[in-house]
C-alpha cells in the first residue's frame, strides 16, 4: 500500500527531474527512463504518475508556469507603484529561482517544442498573455496605451532574448545585467 501523502512528492520529484535532464540535454528529447533515473525512481513508477511522457512535459511546464506566477504575484504585492511593478517582473524574471541555467535550457526546449505540440503551444501562450497582462497592468499608469503595446513588447523581447543567450551560453548574461539592460530600456521609454 503507498504511503499516505506520496503521489505529490513523486510527481513533484519527477518535475524536478525533467527540468534538470531537460536542462543538461538542451532538449525535450529524454526517455522517461532518463527522468526516473533521475528522480531516482523506475521509469514503470514514472508512467504510473504521468502515463506518457508528453504528460509528463506538460506537468513540467505548468510547473515552470506555476513557479513565475507565483513569484511574480509575490513580487507585484511588494510594489507600491506601477514604476515599482514593472520593476518587479523584470526582477523575477531574473531571480535565482528563474534564471538558472537548468530552468532556462527547459524554457528555450518549451519554445522550440511548442511549435510542433498544440498543448505545449497553449501554455506556452498563457506565459505570453500573463506576461502581457502584467506589463500592460504597469505601463497604462504611466504612458499612452499604444506607447504601453510598444514597451510591453520591447521588455518581453529582452526578456526573452536573454534567456535565449543564456540558453546557447553566447556571453553567459548575468541577472544583474540584464537587468539594467531593461531598466534603462524602460526608463528611455518612460521618457519618451
Amino acid at each position: 500500500m503507498p504511503k499516505l501523502g506520496m503521489p505529490p512528492l513523486r510527481r513533484k520529484e519527477l518535475i524536478d527531474a525533467a527540468i534538470l535532464t531537460i536542462g543538461e540535454r538542451g532538449t525535450l528529447d529524454v526517455t522517461m527512463t532518463d527522468i526516473a533515473g533521475r528522480a531516482g525512481v523506475s521509469s514503470a513508477l514514472a508512467h504510473h504518475y504521468f502515463g506518457a511522457k508528453e504528460e509528463l512535459l506538460q506537468a513540467t511546464m505548468r510547473q515552470l508556469l506555476s513557479d513565475l506566477a507565483a513569484e511574480i504575484q509575490q513580487s507585484l504585492r511588494r510594489a507600491k507603484s506601477p514604476r515599482e511593478r514593472l520593476s518587479a517582473i523584470v526582477n523575477v524574471n531574473f531571480s535565482v529561482s528563474q534564471f538558472r541555467p537548468e530552468v532556462v535550457a527547459a524554457w528555450l526546449a518549451f519554445y522550440v517544442e511548442a511549435q510542433r505540440s498544440p498543448p505545449l503551444r497553449r501554455l506556452l501562450r498563457i506565459y505570453v498573455r500573463r506576461l502581457r497582462s502584467n506589463l500592460m497592468s504597469s505601463l497604462v499608469p504611466l504612458v499612452p496605451r499604444h506607447h504601453a503595446d510598444i514597451m510591453a513588447e520591447g521588455i518581453a523581447a529582452l526578456i526573452d532574448g536573454f534567456y535565449i543567450r543564456r540558453a546557447l551560453k553566447d556571453g553567459l548574461p548575468n541577472p544583474r545585467g540584464a537587468i539594467a539592460v531593461i531598466e534603462q530600456y524602460i526608463e528611455s521609454g518612460l521618457r519618451a
